[in-house]
């Protein structure tokens, strides 16, 4: 980049200082959310992650410097080519788990049914369980309260995506996900433990045996069902 081109030192102590804005307000997001999805804080780290990527690219232009900043889950996304005013917009999310603990998962199941329907013949496989508890109770709740059901948490990912129109009711429920295009993604959250690998890895070299706890939840937690 020739000189000319470069950003000023005024620029980038600007956008250090949006950095700095969109950090605090990011974290006044964060204070006053109101659920796991609560879309201000969304907003609020989109806002940040443009911001740390404005600074990040005015400090190397300026200086040949780099940050630490990196957002997980936004390198490989196309360049947005959807509508810039959406007139509607379709929040596409899948979770992963691992059926860990089966016993746990057809207690807390046959537990349901003991409210629900007590004359009924009590549940015997996994198959019907988790048809009976995602039945029961929202999958924001199956989240927050896997482990209760024997559940363990894998990858998750929630996609945003732009739309002209809403959809036809019924149109897609047979395939929910088949018309997701990549370049109609507004934002995008990934979760995943490749993230934690390399801070694993590190806590693998130095172990610290006071981080040993030991854990006994043999015993089921209540749940609360409405009758």
């Amino acid at each position: 980049m020739s000189d000319a081109a470069q950003p000023t030192a005024a620029e980038v102590r600007a956008a250090a200082e949006a950095v700095k804005a969109a950090l605090d307000r990011h974290l006044a997001a964060v204070e006053r959310r109101t659920g796991e999805d609560d879309p201000a804080v969304y907003e609020a780290f989109n806002e940040l992650a443009a911001a740390a990527e404005e600074y990040d690219e005015l400090l190397y232009d300026r200086y040949d410097e780099v940050t630490p900043f990196e957002i997980p889950g936004t390198e490989d996304m196309p360049p947005y080519t959807g509508p810039e005013e959406p007139n509607a917009i379709s929040v596409l999310i899948r979770r992963d788990y691992a059926v860990v603990e089966p016993q746990r998962l057809l207690a807390q199941a046959q537990r349901v049914e003991a409210v629900e329907e007590p004359a009924a013949e009590t549940t015997g496989t996994v198959h019907e369980s988790l048809g009976i508890l995602f039945g029961e109770f929202e999958p924001d709740e199956i989240a927050s309260r896997h482990k209760e059901f024997g559940l363990e948490e894998g990858d998750s990912t929630l996609w945003v995506t732009a739309a002209d129109e809403p959809a036809e009711p019924g149109e897609w429920l047979e395939a929910p996900f088949e018309q997701a295009d990549p370049g109609r993604v507004v934002c995008r959250f990934d979760v995943s433990a490749v993230f934690d690998e390399e801070s694993t890895e590190d806590l693998e070299d130095d172990p610290d045996p006071d981080l040993d706890v030991a854990l006994d939840d043999d015993d089921l937690e209540p749940l609360d069902v409405e009758r």
